[in-house]
């Protein structure tokens, strides 16, 4: 079975911190605020961000909910001690409940209410850290890598509504490679990812399928251009699974993409 191209990890941590010191810069901010989640992904940004910036341009917020696993809330701190950086700890149960209650009038649809309160809380999250990043004149750096954002799975005005965005190039395999080479503690590199979305959840559950089967499909669809038949083939998966891949890929694209706006000519 077919891997991804090796890169030079280290070389990447050199040109990413350089990227997120350039933007901060351009943009005449005095630093950058992220969501700790305690995952891989933020666990890596916020390593890159203090590399870059030092610790005291970098502020962590820490926004549980009662989804939010014990084990996620404890690396969340971990790294932010490790880090020695600023960090808020805000639950935000109680603002999600006030939404939900003043928002779900009777006779709603229910078919999509699950999807509609689940992606509430990155969009909560999101809010308060522009609050922060308004207040702390900083740029809210954002924690999405490639293969969540082809796929789409992010929030659209939530966990993909930030400034910029340095492992948006990275397949999650690579951020673990990154995670290595940075020195993150191997039981977040090791541990399932999750959203928190709901009590239990995993990403791979929810793709249903594991991510290093998925960074292999869409390295062969969107960089070597395989057919689906010939992705099938390689990866010895059914070729539904190819295709429902793609059209999560495909439907995807107005999460990021550029708002579309129309030629008054």
């Amino acid at each position: 079975m077919i891997d991804l191209p090796e890169f030079d990890a280290r070389k990447f941590i050199e040109r990413a911190c350089e990227f997120i010191k350039e933007k901060v810069d351009e943009s005449n901010s005095d630093g950058v605020v992220i969501g700790l989640s305690g995952g891989i992904d933020s666990c890596v940004v916020a390593c890159l961000a203090v590399r870059a910036l030092g610790p005291l341009r970098v502020r962590g917020y820490i926004l549980p909910t009662i989804t939010t696993s014990d084990q996620d809330l404890y690396d969340a701190k971990l790294i932010k001690d490790e880090l020695d950086i600023e960090s808020e700890y805000i639950s935000i149960g109680s603002i999600y409940d006030e939404f939900i209650s003043s928002c779900e009038i009777k006779n709603l649809p229910q078919d999509n209410i699950n999807l509609a309160r689940g992606n509430l809380k990155p969009r909560i999250r999101m809010s308060i850290l522009y609050y922060y990043a308004t207040i702390y004149n900083s740029l809210v750096i954002g924690t999405g890598n490639k293969t969540e954002l082809q796929v789409g799975y992010f929030t659209k005005h939530g966990d993909g509504g930030v400034d910029l965005l340095p492992i948006g190039d990275l397949y999650k395999m690579d951020v673990k490679k990154v995670a290595q080479e940075l020195g993150v503690p191997s039981l977040i590199i090791k541990k399932p990812p999750t959203a928190g979305l709901w009590e239990g959840q995993t990403d791979e559950e929810e793709l249903g399928m594991t991510y290093n089967i998925l960074d292999k499909l869409l390295y062969l669809y969107l960089e070597e251009e395989y057919s689906m038949p010939d992705i099938a083939k390689e990866l010895e998966i059914p070729e539904s699974e190819v295709e429902r891949i793609i059209n999560m890929v495909n439907n995807a694209s107005h999460k990021r993409n550029k708002i579309p706006i129309l030629s008054k000519n």
